[in-house]
């Protein structure tokens, strides 16, 4: 049995979901232990292209198990809309292949409202966040005011627990945001239209994981955003609400007792970033526009303009020690080819010491990026499938990152495509 966490090693967005398309073939389990729908995971392959918010990116492999763990944000509407979605491109999904746990708490429409409420009200000093309610249900779950999944199986605790609810959510509804209050009937239709319709996925996958594991299974675990977007270790208050890391995943899964054996990091071969908050080496005008359209960095998710910039070092660093990564997965690096010379924040300046320790989150607006260059390769690599294949320059600068941020970089990606991809 060999188990490994696939995980962001930055802001997010760092291509996770294109890496266990890669590699689920070497595991019997695929398992999203984390977040909800407010970040996609894109996946290019026979099917075509997706952009994946809930489904674990492993539904296209069969034979595969998909899992939606316990520590997950489950959005019933989106999840639905999404197998639809996925399903009309010939992919099949039922309750073979993906399983949902009966801990897993329900999203509520009302969490998406209140969502959209509390970024009005923060007005300039919003979080950014997607407005899918992650941060409301998050907040929720920890005050023990959600329902699990497994309670639709329980319809008359379920319509005792949800009035309760009712009469407490549409008080901050109504008398802290002046807004509509949800009724029993507009729950019953949601229920009706959207809950009802998961119920055949419920199961308890606690267990599932653990028979798994006893019969020689390999597990692979899909982490949502990045270790700068983690509640704990993250920039705060600009993370999401849950934790993003590896060591959370067997936890989040449902199922504590399993071991991780690898933790592959994603990093990008330069610095993306969705939502607001510091970010030390973000450009602006003409030269991140050009970065940004060369990368097509646009949110899966909302379709905003990701912020974008060279590779930090120092944060890449730090996502690293925090992920406790033994393996790299360096993404896009085929979308710096055109540059003459290739970016790299390689230390930060804070009042005026150099420093390459990432800064407690209120230092951060003040570090400034200190940048170097490497020569860079001007031609298309996106064709390349081994080493040796790759310019020296490009071989230098994945060399170089490697050796600054402590960590093997085992799979350089040269294109969005399942085998455009340099195993070293």
């Amino acid at each position: 049995m060999s188990n490994c966490a696939i995980v962001g090693i930055n802001w997010g967005d760092e291509g996770k979901g294109r890496m266990v398309d890669l590699i689920t073939d070497k595991y019997d389990a695929v398992v999203r232990y984390q977040g909800g729908g407010n970040a996609g995971h894109t996946v290019i392959n026979e099917y075509g292209k997706f952009a994946l918010h809930l489904l674990p990116s492993g539904i296209f492999r069969q034979g595969v198990v998909n899992v939606l763990g316990c520590g997950v944000a489950l959005d019933p509407e989106n999840l639905l809309r999404e197998i639809e979605t996925v399903r009309e491109k010939g992919v099949g999904i039922d309750e073979s292949n993906l399983k949902i746990s009966d801990r897993a708490s329900l999203l509520m429409p009302w969490h998406r409202d209140l969502d959209g409420l509390e970024e009005a009200r923060l007005a300039d000093k919003k979080y950014g966040s997607t407005r899918q309610g992650i941060a409301p249900f998050y907040s929720d779950k920890y005050q023990k005011k959600t329902v699990l999944a497994g309670e639709l199986f329980y319809p008359e605790r379920l319509r005792e627990h949800l009035a309760e609810l009712l009469e407490w959510k549409n008080l901050t509804l109504t008398r802290v945001y002046g807004a509509e209050p949800y009724t029993k009937e507009m729950l019953e239709g949601w229920l009706r239209d959207y809950a009802e319709k998961i119920k055949p996925f419920i199961t308890d996958t606690g267990k599932l994981l653990r028979e798994a594991a006893k019969n020689g299974k390999n597990i692979l675990f899909e982490a949502q955003l990045g270790s700068l977007r983690d509640i704990d270790l993250g920039i705060a208050p600009y993370t999401t609400s849950s934790n993003t890391t590896a060591s959370y995943a067997p936890n989040g899964a449902g199922c504590p007792g399993l071991r991780i054996d690898e933790v592959i990091g994603v990093v990008k071969a330069y610095s993306t970033c969705v939502g607001e908050g510091p970010f030390v080496c973000e450009w602006f005008g003409e030269e991140a526009s050009r970065l940004r359209e060369a990368g097509g960095e646009y949110g899966a998710k909302t379709g905003r303009p990701r912020r974008v910039g060279p590779l930090d070092i120092v944060a890449t660093r730090y996502g690293v020690q925090v992920q406790a990564a033994t393996c790299i997965a360096l993404t896009k690096l085929d979308v710096l080819s055109y540059m003459d010379k290739i970016p790299v924040c390689t230390h930060y300046l804070l009042n005026g010491e150099l420093t390459d320790e990432f800064p407690f989150p209120a230092a951060l607006p003040d570090a400034e990026p200190v940048t170097e260059y490497m020569p860079g390769w001007d031609c298309d690599i996106s064709g390349c499938r081994s080493w040796d294949e790759l310019p020296e320059a490009a071989r230098n600068y994945v060399t170089f990152i490697e050796e600054n941020i402590g960590c093997h970089i085992g799979y350089v990606s040269v294109g969005p495509e399942r085998d455009s991809i340099i195993i070293r």
